[in-house]
């Protein structure tokens, strides 16, 4: 009989400072599967066709099944954090805008940077003078982790006779909500740089504004492109009211644009920027990045479930959260776009529009 039929499970598994998928792993290596079907499934979904719960499509199980029996019990708080993190890993934006993404097992992070910031230029260097160096070294601030999260109130007896395919989709959508609120944590780092109001690392986003009050113009982005020295821009968040504003633009109505709009719904700059419409952005406000240098995503863990309450309180107020923070890695990899006010002032992101 293969191994995995004969694993001991119990919530203790939460307990042992590595993921429950880790424990798994190593208690039923899926290299001991090559060259068999079993092969194709990762150690916890063998967990799955052990106890033949199916989890998706017309013919999936209710939830009550993960119940049947306390070793399958333990499964349910796995099977809820996966549910919960491919909702967030659905939102592509967040994943184009981080450059690089770091898991600690603390609450204090500081990032890495160079001295003056980007000073990584190579140099001529004459016979027996000194090479140039790169200091690299610790922030000074700390970077600011928030928790993002969703209580699951139900009682067991509420959502027993539901099919897993549905509580999956609800478990994606909770998801999808901590993606998109930690978008906008993201965003904030970009325009105001990191290490939170009170301990500020000062490396807020150089910011212009349009020429023009309340309205954008080619040449608005052509000053934004030109920004950009060190680094290029190659992807642009930019705010609902801004991207209809991009959209007018005569530059942007060639034949190709549009069919690539009208197929996708995605758009392409004439300056090599892919563009990004999110909520998250500011009101006239466009944000331009080198999304390979901008930003480091830095999170405290996976997706954190409430196992004790989701094992013997069956979805009782079970808490979903996720620790995460931001930093700037390179500040000058990042540049914002005002929309001049009415008014004349800049740097409001108001208009008239």
């Amino acid at each position: 009989m293969a191994n995995y039929q004969n694993l001991k499970l119990d919530k203790s598994m939460y307990k042992a400072g590595t993921s429950f998928s880790a424990q798994l792993e190593r208690l039923d290596p899926t290299a001991n599967y090559a060259g068999t079907e079993l092969g194709k499934l990762d150690a916890f979904q063998r967990q799955l066709k052990r106890f033949d719960i199916k989890v998706s499509g017309p013919k999936s199980d209710q939830v009550a099944k993960f119940f049947a029996t306390t070793d399958s019990a333990a499964l349910f708080p796995e099977y809820v954090g996966r549910a919960v993190l491919s909702g967030a890993d659905e939102n592509e934006a967040l994943g184009k805008i981080v450059a690089a993404k770091t898991v600690i097992n603390s609450l204090d992070y500081r990032t890495i940077g160079t001295t003056t910031g980007h000073d990584v230029s190579a140099q001529v260097v004459d016979e027996g003078e000194d090479i140039p160096e790169t200091v690299i070294k610790l922030k000074d601030n700390l970077v600011k982790l928030t928790k993002r999260g969703r209580m699951l109130v139900a009682s067991y007896e509420a959502v027993k006779f539901q099919r897993l395919d549905l509580f999956t989709i609800i478990l994606k959508q909770i998801g999808a909500a901590i993606s998109k609120a930690q978008l906008a944590d993201a965003v904030d780092v970009l325009i105001n740089g990191d290490g939170g109001s009170t301990h500020p690392n000062n490396n807020a986003a150089a910011q212009i504004t349009t020429a023009q009050a309340g309205a954008l113009s080619y040449d608005d982005l052509l000053n934004l492109w030109s920004q950009f020295e060190d680094f290029r821009m190659n992807l642009l968040l930019v705010a609902p009211d801004m991207m209809q504003k991009l959209l007018q633009l005569n530059e942007l109505r060639d034949p190709l644009a549009g069919l690539n709009f009208q197929g996708t719904g995605t758009i392409g700059t004439p300056l090599g920027a892919s563009v990004i419409r999110s909520t998250a952005v500011p009101e006239g406000t466009i944000v331009a990045l080198d999304n390979r240098f901008a930003l480091e995503m830095v999170t405290a863990g996976e997706i954190l479930v409430d196992y004790d309450k989701l094992i013997d309180c069956q979805l009782e107020r079970a808490a979903v959260t996720s620790l995460s923070g931001f930093a700037k890695l390179f500040p000058e990899a990042c540049k914002v776009l005002k929309l001049k006010a009415a008014s004349g002032t800049e740097g409001t992101g108001d208009s008239d529009s």
